[in-house]
């Protein structure tokens, strides 16, 4: 593996969250401006068929003094210059003219509010936000582990809103921002960069940089900042596996090992692949959960537990398996790994 760098120096501003608008700019702009022109448009057709209501100093009354007169008369209260003289003119100034000259004030208004006060509202709701992250999932790397990951995540109920996507390739960025995810453009190997996103306060920690040496960098620079919080990471040498569990991760993933997994045990029994498979689904008939024993199961074996089917044990550093004499009597503190039917208590690891 490539020899692993530290961190680089703190960056001078913090990395700033953003999360696309559902509306795009230019389509917004394009719209208030033809309806803008629009409303104008009738107004000076109106003043144009009816130019013989209108009068001017010099008595003749051109094309130039009706789109002056027009474009006065809805920008301004007028200047007396030109004046509509016969009622039919007045009424058409009343009526059509006063309401449109108050609607293309409220676009205009409209326009400065979303393109100035908007903008500068949403920066500063963006900040706080990112200072209020907390239980939120972090994602190093959006790339085609990191989606997918993500994916999987919304379709178990998870908010867009609540996870972070860090990565430092525009268009990843482009890609996760589409999908409603908070993100921030940089590189994840920074302190700055994941003290932007407040890894100590997330629920968990998803690392796939594409790269092993990037990935464990990140997962050295997280654990510093984040002592408590789960991480999880893409490793794809078996090699690095320790290194990756020595720099903090708690749980290491190699995709093509799990793929050789699934595979080999597939020549020993046809739905074997297809069972791993529906528990790994957020759409399986069955689900794996990982729970706090209850006060009501201390004392019971790991078999009684309900309505659950229980795996494992997990006890300080020791792992206990269901056939072993330590799940005979469940004691404070466990964590239990269980089966359980799709849609039951709680949230699916």
């Amino acid at each position: 593996m490539r020899r692993l760098l530290f961190p680089h120096a703190r960056l001078k501003a913090e990395p700033a969250l953003r999360r696309r608008s559902a509306t795009p700019v230019w389509v917004s702009m394009m719209w208030r401006v033809g309806l803008a022109v629009g409303l104008i448009g009738i107004a000076l057709a109106g003043h144009w068929i009816d130019r013989g209501g209108l009068r001017d100093n010099d008595g003749a009354i051109s094309f130039i003094d009706v789109l002056y007169f027009t474009m006065i008369t809805i920008t301004t209260v007028g200047y007396g210059d030109i004046v509509p003289v016969t009622e039919r003119a007045r009424l058409f100034d009343t009526f059509v003219v006063t309401p449109i000259r108050l609607f293309v004030w409220l676009i205009f208004l409209g326009t400065a509010y979303d393109f100035l006060f908007k903008r500068v509202w949403e920066r500063w709701r963006m900040r706080m936000i990112q200072r209020e992250l907390r239980g939120h999932v972090v994602v190093t790397g959006y790339g085609t582990s990191g989606s997918e990951a993500v994916g999987e995540l919304i379709r178990r109920g998870s908010d867009p809103a609540d996870i972070v996507v860090i990565d430092e390739r525009p268009g990843a960025i482009e890609a996760a921002e589409s999908c409603g995810l908070n993100v921030i453009h940089g590189d994840a190997t920074r302190n700055a960069m994941l003290e932007a996103v407040h890894v100590d306060r997330a629920r968990s920690i998803i690392v796939s940089a594409g790269r092993d040496d990037t990935s464990i960098l990140i997962v050295l620079t997280a654990r510093r900042l984040a002592p408590r919080t789960p991480i999880s990471v893409i490793i794809r040498s078996e090699d690095n596996e320790p290194l990756a569990r020595q720099a903090g991760a708690n749980t290491v993933i190699n995709p093509a090992s799990f793929a050789g997994l699934l595979l080999a045990g597939s020549t020993h029994g046809e739905h074997i692949a297809d069972y791993i498979s529906d528990l790994a689904a957020c759409d399986g008939r069955v689900a794996l959960r990982q729970r706090a024993v209850e006060d009501a199961e201390i004392g019971q074996p790991l078999s009684a537990v309900h309505p659950g089917l229980g795996l494992r044990i997990h006890r300080g550093e020791a792992v206990i398996g269901f056939w072993e004499d330590g799940a005979a009597s469940l004691q404070p503190g466990d964590e239990i790994i269980e089966v359980v039917p799709a849609g039951e208590r709680g949230t699916r690891i």
